[in-house]
């Protein structure tokens, strides 16, 4: 029995215009109108997921931020929340300053996303994601105990080795820096157990390296067709491109177990 989807967003559910694809968004509905629950898992922070929650008309839990937050954000309760340690952000304003030309950081703190330069790669980013990244007047304003997570937005850059945090691939691009246990995976290991539903009785779907995590916790992982090679490898399932409506082939295969 599958009682929880839990899905990716870009690239998963969200097409490259940046909507829902129909498919899928009409089957989510079917899902949850048969008593299954759906959850969104998703590197964006809570403005940007907003949007699609409300669309599906959710009222439950969130994983974002890779899952360094969970967040009901019918109701604002934060369920789940992991912050930088105060080293790593240090380390990570040492590396701005010797970052190769062309990557540039953003910072997410207090439920904001916060640039110190206005190029033409971070506002493409914030176009993508519907939020307004905003200035903090230098990067030593900010508190250094409240930094949800870093990205780092270019070309592709070695990942950073300093302790106490990971890095994902959320985009060929989007380089982040999360704190040490802080996965999609991680957070939903944590949400199902909280809410007493059985690893085995949850599907998941992504398409890039950071939804590897979650789609192995699942009882059922699935990967998008047209996603990264080595979520297709570690997948129980490979569905089709997300255009073509990958999760509505999901919520088949999960209404079958209902």
């Amino acid at each position: 029995m599958i009682r929880w989807i839990v899905t990716d967003l870009d690239g998963t559910l969200v097409g490259r215009d940046l909507a829902m694809v129909p498919a899928s968004r009409q089957a989510l509905r079917r899902f949850r109108s048969a008593g299954g629950e759906v959850v969104i898992a998703t590197g964006r922070m809570e403005r940007s997921a907003r949007r699609y929650y409300d669309e599906l008309g959710l009222d439950g839990a969130t994983i974002l931020y890779n899952g360094a937050r969970t967040v009901n954000l019918a109701t604002g309760e934060v369920l789940r929340a992991r912050h930088l340690p105060v080293g790593a952000w240090k380390a990570l304003l040492d590396l701005f300053g010797a970052l190769p030309e062309g990557i540039h950081p953003v910072v997410f703190c207090g439920g904001e996303a916060l640039a110190v330069h206005d190029v033409a790669g971070l506002r493409d980013y914030a176009r993508r994601d519907g939020i307004a990244l905003r200035d903090p007047g230098g990067w030593a304003a900010l508190p250094p105990a409240e930094i949800t997570k870093c990205m780092l937005i270019g070309d592709p850059f070695p990942a950073p080795d300093i302790p106490g945090t990971v890095t994902v691939r959320s985009e060929p691009t989007y380089l982040e820096v999360l704190p040490e246990g802080a996965s999609k995976g991680s957070a939903l290991r944590e949400l199902a157990a909280a809410r007493g539903v059985p690893l085995e009785e949850i599907a998941a779907v992504g398409d890039n390296p950071n939804d590897i995590d979650m789609i192995t916790t699942a009882g059922l992982g699935v990967a998008v067709g047209d996603g990264h090679p080595e979520v297709r490898k570690a997948a129980d399932v490979v569905v089709g491109a997300c255009s073509e409506g990958a999760v509505a082939e999901v919520v088949a295969l999960a209404l079958a177990r209902l």
